[in-house]
């Protein structure tokens, strides 16, 4: 049995691969996949690649790729979720902000430097025709901490996932004052070079067991139901969510890595170019 460690935010997203360990679907085929959660997303997970802390990530795609140009001795080895992640756009509920253009030059909490909430919030700017030179970000790590943080005023606005930020909005704690959705696929998987140099074939035996059932997955018998209770989330949401969201079973495009890359070289997120070919399986 070969032990793979496989890290991801504790979203919907990635429920497919809770099912897929449950069920022992990947113990039949002699791996032992430990699966860790990692709230503080995407910047946090670039750095456990870097440190070799685990062996397959699935992450955002605007990030690793930012991070893969910045040196992070990793490879995208399959696109995961085809479809825009719908990034909301949420104050605190008592803010005195009332539509997105009130957000400008307003402090903005993220997650981290080079997670999708920092990169996103960027993005969004520019599309604001914002100064991007001018914006003040305020780390905060989690969710929860966005949460804290904008109740108590310490940063003005928060871009997180639609749907996972629903029941804070439903609370009456955020609200959302708008969607910026990702002009590229969400996901991709990602390994490590060193694990990935040694483990090739048991990595496309990985993906032929993950593919099956992110394939049939919208099929699953009541698992709209299934979905709403563990992530708390009203049904009807989730049958939304579940509408738009479309997981993949192939690589990532190279026109879609093209699109990525030049909006973050446009944004000045990054500087150096890669080639496609050197960071995709």
């Amino acid at each position: 049995m070969a032990n793979v460690n496989i890290i991801g935010v504790p979203e919907h997203f990635n429920f497919p691969w809770q099912m897929c360990i449950e069920n022992g679907e990947f113990e039949e085929i002699g791996i032992n996949l430990q699966w860790t959660d990692i709230p503080e997303g995407t910047g946090k997970m670039c750095q456990m690649l870097r440190d070799k802390e685990t062996d397959l990530a699935v992450i955002l795609t605007e990030g690793i790729i930012k991070d893969i140009s910045e040196g992070n001795p990793s490879t995208i080895i399959q696109e995961y979720v085809a479809s825009p992640l719908q990034w909301g756009i949420h104050v605190a509920h008592h803010s005195p902000f009332t539509k997105v253009e009130d957000l400008e030059g307003k402090r903005i909490a993220i997650s981290r430097y080079g997670s999708g909430s920092h990169l996103m919030a960027i993005v969004h700017a520019q599309k604001m025709n914002w100064d991007i030179t001018k914006l003040e970000f305020v780390i905060v790590n989690t969710l929860d901490n966005a949460v804290k943080s904008l109740t108590e005023g310490e940063a003005d606005y928060f871009m997180w996932e639609h749907f996972m930020t629903k029941p804070i909005v439903d609370k009456g704690v955020f609200r959302r004052l708008g969607d910026c959705p990702t002009p590229w696929p969400s996901f991709v998987i990602v390994a490590n070079n060193e694990f990935l140099a040694k483990h090739k074939g048991l990595i496309t035996n990985l993906l032929e067991c993950i593919n099956t059932t992110t394939e049939e997955f919208k099929m699953i018998p009541s698992i709209d139901r299934t979905l709403a209770t563990k992530f708390d989330i009203e049904i009807e949401d989730i049958r939304e969510w579940i509408g738009m969201t479309q997981w993949s079973q192939r690589q990532l495009s190279e026109r879609h890595f093209t699109k990525v890359q030049k909006q973050l070289i446009d944004l000045s997120i990054i500087s150096n170019t890669i080639s496609y070919h050197d960071i995709v399986l």
